[in-house]
């Protein structure tokens, strides 16, 4: 069993509860009471499924779409300097097992600027996850940029998570199983992420570190797609946006058990770019830890993938 740290393993946190559960509707009840729970655990269940998947770390962060959601400015900001200081108590009881990523209210770029340093400097967190698009607005708004500043300077990935759409995608009206996990979350998030890429932002912020799960939306099987139709368009980039890609976009394994997409990503992105995430309570981590241990790679790429490249971009 190889040692393993996760990136993406989610929690929840007080004054956030309502966030969450207004995006569980349509589950049955039973399920969200168990996903509940185990959100706010940090204790016996998350430790038994991390020992036993051969988890040493798991990089905490809180399940979306929390202040992202949040109308009120500052409202938000408070309610995320809140959750950032109740994760990092709770990191504290347990800190060779327990890692943080900031949970950041955009709504005031200044203020969240502020807020992640202040995660990073004090909190000893390892950077931010942002649940999506905050009321509409992507990260690729210029109104970002002191956020986007900051984050540079610190050496600060940050993880975009799915979200839902703004509006319901047309194209998957009527079937509800496509509209979240199965493909339309990663259809918004993967979008979101080509924003970033083809608006100039890595060419404004050339060391920023984006995170994305699910081994990168389906960004690394389109590359040369990407390069060829931006160059059709001509789309005027100094570069194509794969390079962009390649240098400043690392992909986690979280919710993607599966060897075919693991290999096109790290053909893709090299070997440094991908790492383990379980997706924990939505995915069990007991079995994305066995899979990791058995997928069909050599045993220093596994160990890269599992540990190493965390252990590196997060400084862990």
């Amino acid at each position: 069993m190889v040692q393993k740290i996760a990136l993406e393993e989610h929690v929840m946190a007080p004054g956030l509860i309502d966030y969450w559960r207004s995006t569980m509707t349509e589950l049955p009840a039973p399920a969200v009471e168990n996903f509940f729970n185990r959100l706010s655990d940090y204790g016996d269940m998350r430790i038994e499924g991390m020992d036993k998947g051969g988890i040493t770390r798991a990089v905490l962060s809180v399940a979306g779409p929390g202040v992202q959601a949040e109308r009120d400015a500052a409202l938000a900001t408070r309610k995320a300097r809140e959750a950032n200081d109740f994760l990092a108590t709770e990191i504290q009881k347990k800190p060779n097992r327990y890692a943080g990523f900031a949970h950041i209210a955009v709504q005031d770029p200044k203020n969240a600027a502020d807020e992640l340093e202040r995660c990073m400097k004090e909190l000893k967190f390892c950077g931010a996850m942002i649940n999506g698009h905050t009321n509409g607005m992507y990260l690729d708004n210029p109104l970002f940029d002191p956020f986007w500043e900051r984050a540079n300077a610190l050496g600060a990935p940050i993880y975009i998570h799915p979200a839902d759409p703004v509006a319901p995608l047309p194209v998957l009206e009527g079937y509800k199983v496509l509209a979240r996990p199965m493909w339309g979350w990663g259809v918004e998030t993967g979008s979101h992420a080509l924003r970033l890429v083809v608006g100039g932002h890595f060419e404004r912020f050339p060391n920023a570190k984006l995170l994305l799960g699910h081994l990168g939306e389906t960004l690394p099987f389109l590359l040369w797609r990407f390069d060829s139709r931006a160059k059709f368009q001509g789309l005027k980039l100094p570069k194509p946006p794969s390079e962009y890609i390649k240098r400043n976009v690392y992909v986690t394994t979280s919710g993607m058990c599966s060897l075919e997409p693991l290999r096109c990503s790290l053909d893709a992105l090299g070997r440094d770019h991908v790492m383990f995430s379980a997706d924990y309570p939505f995915e069990d981590a007991a079995g994305a830890g066995h899979w990791m241990d058995t997928v069909a790679i050599d045993e220093g790429l596994r160990a890269d993938v599992a540990y190493n490249n965390a252990a590196k971009l997060l400084g862990l």
